[in-house]
């Protein structure tokens, strides 16, 4: 999708340009939302062999470039996309994404980053809202009585 949005000048912006946590820390790191996140779960639950190899090569680069994991997947985002939407509840969340605007990766770098990526599907209201479903099962229509 980013190629034609290049070619037709449409910007992006991603939300959970982290991978719900995922990109930010190593496998076995815990945290509230990996431990709660009901949605996350399913989306990652299928590709995680894949994402798993994603996660070592982010730590590998930010190992490299002596940054966080959460600077590098960032820095990789901003040469794909206009404006990631990146959440922050602690401060240090903050420092890592305004980090990250000057960390510049390599075109080596990016391509290791890239090579193990499928893409993964989609759940919750994403899923739901599918154009050949019918209204009456669509998401919205189910809360709105």
């Amino acid at each position: 999708m980013v190629p034609l949005c290049k070619t037709d000048n449409i910007a992006l912006t991603p939300y959970s340009a982290l991978a719900s946590g995922r990109l930010s820390r190593l496998p076995g790191a815990n945290s509230k939302r990996l431990k709660d996140d009901f949605y996350a779960k399913l989306k990652y639950q299928n590709t995680e062999v894949q994402d798993m190899e994603i996660i070592r090569r982010v730590n590998e680069i930010s190992q490299n470039y002596e940054v966080s994991m959460t600077e590098v997947s960032l820095a990789w985002l901003l040469e794909k996309v206009t404006s990631p939407v990146v959440g922050a509840t602690k401060m240090h969340h903050v420092d890592g994404a305004v980090s990250a605007v000057d960390l510049k990766l390599s075109s080596e770098d990016i391509s290791y980053l890239e090579e193990p990526y499928i893409a993964h599907d989609l759940v919750g209201v994403m899923a739901d809202n599918k154009v050949s479903s019918k209204d009456e099962d669509k998401v919205w229509q189910k809360y709105r009585k």
